[in-house]
């Protein structure tokens, strides 16, 4: 019985120590790891972007997109924007964008324009200096940036749907066409707003543009964008009283957040690495 005991114990060493050469030999003689291999060559299988099935590198992007100012507090400006980009890798991408701000004249004012030209007007009845609200509408605008997505990651939507996304950072240069107004106060205006915007000229500006945005990926062609990036440049002060014009110069910021749809093409080539 010893025997028969040493003889099933020594068969129970020998397969354990051969088990893990033949599955190694039968892996390396499968199918995929042969073609995987003949692939590769001498290059090692680059794994930064394992488990993602959105691949952007060599393809274009191109995005409309929908926006607000909402840091504007004297006009509403709704913006509608282009974006198109080339991205050379998973990380990095040139893009271009034109933006456009319809003007709707009076329409576009706010609330505080009416009330501070209102409240001004009163005190102007009483003995006060003349008051005039200035005011800047962004109308269109040009910028190239450089885009960099550092961040990939993914979203399991009720337990079953995950949702893949990316993270990006976008910096640039661009021009904005801006049409300068003076809002005062017209108690002649037949309506119950007596605001009346007197046009101060058009000017242009070169405007550094900084933003953060992210990519919803709904398949390999189409993904939802959430876009937001502050176009800056420097004007002189704003000039309330007509008599005492401004001379110093101050930075503004006009911020647009808005929400888009990307379209990837051509169309995606399919993954040869295993994930």
């Amino acid at each position: 019985m010893r025997t028969l005991n040493l003889i099933v114990a020594r068969l129970a060493a020998v397969v354990l120590l051969t088990a893990p050469a033949v599955l190694s030999t039968a892996r390396a003689e499968s199918p995929g790891a042969t073609a995987l291999s003949e692939h590769l060559g001498d290059k090692k299988a680059y794994n930064v972007v394992q488990n993602r099935f959105f691949l952007k590198s060599q393809r274009f992007e191109v995005s409309p997109t929908l926006g607000y100012v909402p840091n504007n507090p004297m006009v509403k400006r709704y913006v509608g924007s282009v974006l198109g980009a080339y991205h050379f890798n998973e990380t990095i991408a040139a893009e271009g964008a034109f933006l456009y701000s319809p003007d709707a004249g009076g329409d576009d004012l706010k609330d505080l324009t009416h009330t501070l030209v209102g409240i001004a007007d009163q005190g102007r009845s009483k003995g006060g200096t003349d008051f005039q609200q200035p005011l800047d509408k962004m109308i269109m605008g040009a910028t190239f940036a450089a885009r960099w997505a550092p961040f990939y990651g993914k979203i399991n939507l009720i337990g079953e749907t995950v949702l893949n996304f990316d993270f990006y950072g976008v910096a640039g240069l661009g021009m904005l066409s801006l049409q300068s107004y003076y809002a005062k106060y017209d108690d002649k205006q037949p309506t119950e707003i007596k605001t009346v915007l007197h046009e101060n000229g058009r000017k242009t500006k070169v405007t550094p543009n900084l933003g953060l945005g992210f990519n919803f990926f709904v398949n390999s062609t189409i993904a939802v964008k959430l876009d937001g990036r502050s176009y800056f440049y420097v004007d002189t002060q704003p000039q309330y009283d007509p008599e005492t014009p401004e001379t110093e110069s101050r930075l503004y910021n006009n911020f647009v957040a808005s929400v888009g749809v990307s379209f990837f093409m051509p169309k995606m080539k399919p993954r040869l690495y295993n994930f």
